[in-house]
């Protein structure tokens, strides 16, 4: 089950203020693989990504009695892991700052190879993951939250902190960046010069 029913949803977040535990366990079921796979492309980090989907379950049990009786898991969730993605990126460029020998040790867009990018089967899979990792972060989640997560563009704007209108422009700008990177994917092959034998 990759969603959920709105009514069985609303019966979920009663249950889970409740502390009933086989409500979180159903959350749990349909929503920490997504989760992972979110945090992963986002960190192109295994082990970031484990970390992080962790503390967002971790979030949701400290938080339960809390929830709004309306509550929608998927951007509730989702926007957990942002913000701890969020904060473990600033901790670490503050880490490095402070390490002078460390100037280099953080990925740059394109440079770093996501357990994705490895394990694609197909060649476009390969392309459409290296372009996805060469977007600015901005660009990238909102591609993963809309694209890949199904999260209505409302939805991704309450995640993201941004008004709907400027999620539109956001989810424009970078499908058009998404498409450029592919095409100029396409294209690279093509353009190598070919081995000259003597």
């Amino acid at each position: 089950m990759s969603t959920v029913d709105r009514d069985l949803e609303l019966r979920l977040v009663a249950r889970l203020r409740a502390d009933d535990a086989a409500a979180f366990d159903s959350v749990y079921a349909v929503y920490n693989r997504r989760l992972f796979t979110f945090l992963a492309r986002l960190s192109g980090s295994r082990d970031v990504a484990e970390d992080l989907v962790e503390e967002t379950w971790l979030r949701l049990v400290a938080h339960r009695a809390r929830l709004q009786p309306d509550t929608r898991f998927g951007p509730w969730l989702f926007t957990v892991a942002r913000n701890l993605y969020l904060g473990y990126r600033r901790s670490r460029m503050l880490e490095d700052a402070y390490r002078p020998d460390a100037a280099d040790s953080w990925p740059a867009g394109g440079v770093f190879r996501s357990p994705f990018e490895e394990t694609a089967a197909t060649e476009f899979e390969r392309q459409l993951e290296a372009a996805l990792a060469e977007l600015p972060l901005a660009h990238r989640e909102v591609l993963l939250l809309v694209g890949v997560e199904g999260l209505r563009p409302a939805e991704a704007a309450a995640v993201c902190g941004v008004s709907p209108e400027a999620m539109r422009q956001r989810l424009s700008r970078a499908r058009a960046l998404l498409a450029e990177r592919l095409e100029d994917a396409r294209r690279l092959p093509a353009a190598l010069p070919r081995e000259v034998t003597p």
